[in-house]
């Protein structure tokens, strides 16, 4: 895997995946950006937030689950001094399906967290991550 950064001017960069998808990012104002583009924090939970996602729709996908959608809504908290590492992730995940089995979809969330969202898990070397659940029956 690949990714590069490359400076645009100001505090705005060019992110580019070795997939060849590319990104802006930039600071606030007042660190000299122009707020064009995501901080690179704002994407590493946006990253969290979609291996996360990934992760459970094809657990239950896998499982035969009866879902239509899945929204995972992140908060963090950052620390007050350098590095401003993250210290707390609050993660909501918003499953909507026909009678999705609780149960099903716990699984699928415990099972992302503990084993295969890398992002999760490096992640919560330095945070505390909690998880929420909220269904949404379309039945």
């Amino acid at each position: 895997m690949k990714a590069s950064a490359r400076w645009v001017d100001g505090r705005m960069f060019i992110g580019e995946a070795g997939s060849g998808h590319a990104v802006i990012m930039d600071g606030a104002p007042e660190a000299g950006g122009r707020n064009a583009g995501f901080r690179p924090m704002e994407m590493l939970l946006m990253g969290l937030a979609g291996c996360s996602a990934f992760d459970v729709v094809h657990i239950l996908e896998k499982s035969r689950a009866p879902i239509t959608g899945c929204t995972v809504a992140v908060e963090a908290e950052r620390a007050d001094s350098d590095p401003k590492v993250f210290t707390r992730i609050a993660l909501t995940f918003s499953v909507t399906g026909r009678n999705l089995a609780a149960d099903k979809v716990e699984r699928a969330v415990k099972l992302s967290a503990e084993k295969y969202c890398s992002a999760s898990i490096m992640l919560g070397k330095t945070a505390e991550i909690t998880h929420t659940i909220e269904l949404v029956d379309e039945a």
